[in-house]
């Protein structure tokens, strides 16, 4: 379980996009838009796109100990 903050959380399994909300969207408490395998409208998260990335990738176990992320198994590398 992922927090996204103010008390909601979502499967680290089921997250497959974070947006970053910018400008007029950002304000109280709305900081990156979560995309949720099986909810139609995205979540909005309290916490930055990085802060849940990181907590994603070590859910999934995707750390090294340097704090870099590896890739799935058989996945290349985009970057």
């Amino acid at each position: 379980m992922i927090p996204l903050g103010y008390g909601k959380f979502v499967r680290a399994d089921r997250v497959y996009a974070l947006v970053p909300l910018e400008g007029a969207e950002r304000g109280d408490g709305r900081r990156t838009l979560v995309h949720v395998e099986g909810i139609d409208k995205p979540l909005v998260a309290s916490r930055s796109e990085t802060a849940i990335a990181e907590d994603l990738a070590d859910a999934l176990g995707l750390q090294t100990p340097r704090g870099r992320r590896t890739g799935l198994a058989g996945q290349e590398a985009l970057f």
